[in-house]
């Protein structure tokens, strides 16, 4: 039993480099792989534009001086 178990192993082990050979090179990526990693690009740039400008909106109120007329509550009690 151990020595089937142990030629079981052997001819697995010697297995996975043929399995990890390809077949035929590819000659890179076709058109269709090429316009989703381009699609993907697009999203994460339209994205990108409105969080920076979101981020600089908010840099910029963290520096500014608040307004010294609009700080008070105008309303009688």
């Amino acid at each position: 039993m151990k020595t089937m178990i142990y030629a079981l192993l052997a001819i697995l082990a010697s297995s996975t480099t043929v399995l990890a050979a390809g077949s035929a090179e590819s000659e890179g990526n076709g058109f269709l792989v090429t316009l989703f990693l381009a699609f993907g690009a697009l999203i994460i740039v339209f994205q990108l534009v409105p969080g920076l400008l979101l981020f600089g909106s908010m840099v910029k109120g963290l520096f500014i001086k608040p307004a010294q007329g609009k700080a008070k509550s105008d309303r009688a009690a």
